[in-house]
């Protein structure tokens, strides 16, 4: 076998033992505790009472690839997770090589100890005080040494895994200190894939003193992220983490104890938060039922090359496509088995010596002196050393050859910046230009390479001109026909017209018509299901829109409409969604034929929309206005949970704000009354739409932009006027849709009408944020009586309006 194939097939072979659960030890012990007189080898399992939630015994990660090593550990997983997940690993950086030779037990002082033959290899090295302690596997996933289950202090912890975390944080796991004892529970990133020993990036609090933060590290000396600091019901730099249903950050603060946890409200969604090995915090969902991986729901920082040193020395990160790494010019991957376990730190290795630091014989009269190379539209590496006295490119240039260290230099606006030694995060998308120290024949083996293509393609034209024309002509009657097939921002895949066409069945199942298209289903040849959106009035050229497709693709949110590719063939612009099977939020509502949404899934839809609405506002690195929400625009997947859909599209089809509202076929209901007087546009067009989404959401009609008059010619049925007054008289029940047949929980009704009636405010000032509307509807805020707007009191023909 050729050494190359030989590397990969063993690469591959080590991942099917990573990933395979048939290579763990199968259960044959099924108690949730370890009492003194047992021990737990081989193949035994601890089990979590309620089966559900924790295993614990010895796991294998693979081998080490230096000497085939195995590595085994003794840690906790989930036990119904099909995809091996630990959360926990006591002897991580002490791997235990055969398996049959080791057990866990606890000993005559009470701890719980793993021996390989007569080696301790970890123990708890808790002050147990007795001698009857037995270990026990918590639902939670929490290992606890406690009293025997007859004594009266069994509920007392001697020692508990949640004290001492890992990589892992489970829901009731704390993140901070005790202040008594001065333990620290933080979060520390696994060395790769393979590996448990620590790596370099922990999460951890911040602040024992005065203002307290989350923060993210990198060798526990430099901060790349924070949350903010905490203003009493969420961290600043986080807003959307309050009161969501996937996901919710509470702080804890007393004489005891200062701490972070995290919490999920379903109960039946098995959630991790986990210090990656990239160095992004996430918390990631388990579905049960439904679930193929794992889904994030929170990463920090949300874009991977804002961590510190992602890719290691000398590389370029790249959000587009998709987070990846890539050695400078005249540099190769260090260690490309690290690398493809998600170990980048050892970046990338120069492939000539420069001329500085080489021994050899050459001179520099031999043109051998070294050169430097442009990387232009490059986001400049920290830490730049200036050189004041260089007031020339030419100058700046030599005092960075002056000195062996240096490895580039920038020169800009009659500044000079050098930098010595390593090059760490250096950024794609930027407006710099870094001139690259290298060896000479690096910079001029591209001009070298390219001669020789020239002269290679001109001997070949002369033998061969027919057959090199005929292949010519075939590649660009396919890439004509069938366009590219390279990849967009954040994995975003670039379809081809014909495969779109194909997948679509000709475009002949058609879902509907939004404002800015048509929308048809489709299925990709894997059978996943898909949404394509073919766009009309495109304004902007290829590259451009790639960009903004790029760009909106990085924008991910459980309550948003994942963007899977696009097609940018010719004119034509499709847009390639994940396929809502429950359609949009209008049909159930408004259509006869339509499922009833009971009030406990209205609810969850109302606080889903705002959470969207949240993020877009207040956590994508721009705020992105959407300009057009109403129950179309609202999108439902196969548990009824709500996903904004359209959002982005001005920047996508190249308008502005006042181009898109002459071009929506909305209902004017929805408009905030700036867009209507053409005054500038805020998020809070945003909120007052959803205002009357939320309206709608309760009466199940289009009661919010129609008009009803009554006996007396006033138009007393206009339906957010019938909201104001019944919020006074205390009758929110007459509001509510009759099809529900009178069960809906009343006082969230008021809290929805009440938030609703804020949001539709006349001056934008005085309607709420996106993120003041979820801790709303997550009861974390209470909602005051709002005023009657004075618009719905013109439009009520109210002369002498009562306030609220």
């Amino acid at each position: 076998m050729h050494p190359a194939m030989s590397h990969v097939f063993c690469f591959g072979l080590l991942l099917l033992i990573i990933l395979d659960p048939h290579t763990l030890p199968q259960c044959h012990a099924a108690t949730d505790t370890l009492s003194p007189s047992q021990e737990l080898a081989g193949r035994d399992k601890l089990v979590s009472l309620n089966g559900r939630v924790a295993l614990l015994g010895f796991f294998q990660t693979g081998s080490n690839f230096s000497n085939g090593t195995p590595k085994w550990y003794l840690g906790i997983w989930f036990h119904t997770v099909p995809k091996f997940t630990p959360v926990w690993v006591a002897n991580a950086e002490n791997p235990i090589a055969n398996l049959t030779a080791c057990k866990l037990v606890l000993t005559r002082d009470g701890n719980l100890a793993v021996h390989h033959q007569a080696t301790t290899v970890w123990s708890t090295k808790a002050n147990a005080a007795t001698n009857t302690t037995v270990a026990a596997l918590l639902d939670s996933g929490n290992l606890v040494l406690r009293s025997g289950s007859g004594a009266s202090n069994s509920s007392i912890f001697f020692w508990q895994s949640y004290d001492h975390p890992t990589d892992t944080v489970l829901q009731g796991g704390k993140i901070g200190w005790n202040n008594s004892t001065g333990l620290n529970r933080r979060l520390v990133s696994r060395k790769n894939a393979v590996d448990q020993t620590p790596g370099m990036y922990s999460y951890e609090l911040s602040g024992h003193n005065g203002d307290t933060s989350i923060v993210s590290m990198f060798n526990s000396s430099k901060q790349y992220w924070s949350s903010g600091e905490w203003g009493g019901q969420y961290f600043s730099n986080i807003p959307e983490s309050v009161g969501q249903k996937w996901l919710s950050l509470q702080f804890t603060s007393n004489k005891e104890e200062q701490y972070v946890q995290y919490a999920i409200e379903d109960p039946t969604v098995l959630s991790r938060g986990i210090m990656d090995v990239s160095g992004q915090m996430k918390v990631l969902l388990w579905f049960e039922g439904s679930s193929q991986d794992w889904q994030a729901v929170y990463t920090a920082p949300k874009s991977q090359c804002d961590v510190h040193a992602t890719c290691g020395p000398f590389t370029v990160c790249s959000d587009v496509p998709s987070p990846s790494c890539s050695c400078m010019k005249g540099y190769s991957i260090r260690s490309p088995q690290d690398w493809e376990l998600g170990d980048r730190s050892a970046g990338c290795a120069r492939n000539t010596p420069l001329y500085c630091n080489n021994n050899s014989n050459s001179s520099a009269a031999d043109g051998e002196t070294d050169k430097f190379y442009p990387m232009t539209s490059v986001q400049l590496p920290a830490d730049a050393r200036n050189v004041a006295t260089a007031t020339t490119a030419d100058e700046c240039s030599l005092a960075c050859l002056g000195s062996c260290s240096c490895t580039a230099y920038s020169y800009d606006q009659g500044a000079c910046s050098v930098w010595h030694d390593k090059l760490l995060n250096v950024r794609q998308q930027g407006n710099g230009v870094l001139h690259l120290r290298l060896a000479a024949k690096e910079v001029s083996s591209s001009k070298t390479n390219r001669r020789g293509l020239i002269i290679g393609v001109a001997v070949g034209a002369s033998t061969a001109a027919l057959g090199l024309i005929f292949l010519l002509m075939i590649w660009m009657r396919k890439k004509k026909q069938y366009g590219d097939d390279t990849q967009g921002g954040m994995g975003i895949i670039a379809f081809r017209y014909a495969d779109l066409q194909s997948a679509t069945k000709k475009f002949s199942e058609k879902l509907g018509a939004g404002s800015f298209g048509s929308v048809f289903k489709g299925s990709l040849s894997d059978s996943t299901a898909i949404a394509v959106k073919r766009l009309d009035g495109v304004r902007q050229g290829e590259k451009q829109f790639r960009a903004e497709v790029s760009s909106t693709g990085v924008v991910q949110h459980v309550n948003l409409v994942k963007l899977i590719g696009f097609c940018c063939q010719g004119d034509k612009r499709l847009l390639v969604y994940e396929y809502m099977p429950n359609g949009s939020l209008d049909h159930h509502l408004f259509q006869s034929n339509a499922l009833v949404l009971d009030w406990t899934t209205r609810y969850k839809i109302a606080l889903g929309v705002a959470r969207g609405l949240a993020y877009l506002h207040s956590s994508c690195r721009d705020c992105i206005i959407h300009c057009d929400i109403k129950p179309e625009n609202i999108l439902l997947d196969g548990s009824f949970t709500p996903k904004v859909a359209d959002f982005g599209m001005a920047k996508l089809l190249g308008r502005d704000f006042s181009q898109v509202v002459t071009t929506m076929r909305g209902t004017i209901g929805y408009l905030a009354p700036e867009w209507i007087s053409g005054t500038a546009i805020t998020s809070k067009v945003d909120v007052y739409s959803y205002g009357m989404v939320l309206l709608e959401i309760v009466s199940g009609s289009r009661k919010s932009s129609k008009q009803s008059s009554s006996q007396d010619g006033v138009h007393e049925g206009y339906f957010p006027v019938r909201v104001a007054r019944s919020l006074v008289e205390g009758d929110v029940a007459s509001l509510v849709d009759a099809k529900l047949l009178g069960e809906a929980n009343l006082e969230e009704v008021e809290r929805v009408c009440k938030v609703a009636c804020w949001c539709i405010q006349d001056d934008e000032f005085d309607r709420p944020t996106m993120s003041e509307v979820v801790q709303f509807l997550e009861c974390l805020s209470e909602v005051e009586t709002p005023p009657v707007p004075r618009l719905l009191q013109a439009i009520a023909g109210q002369s002498n309006p009562k306030m609220m």
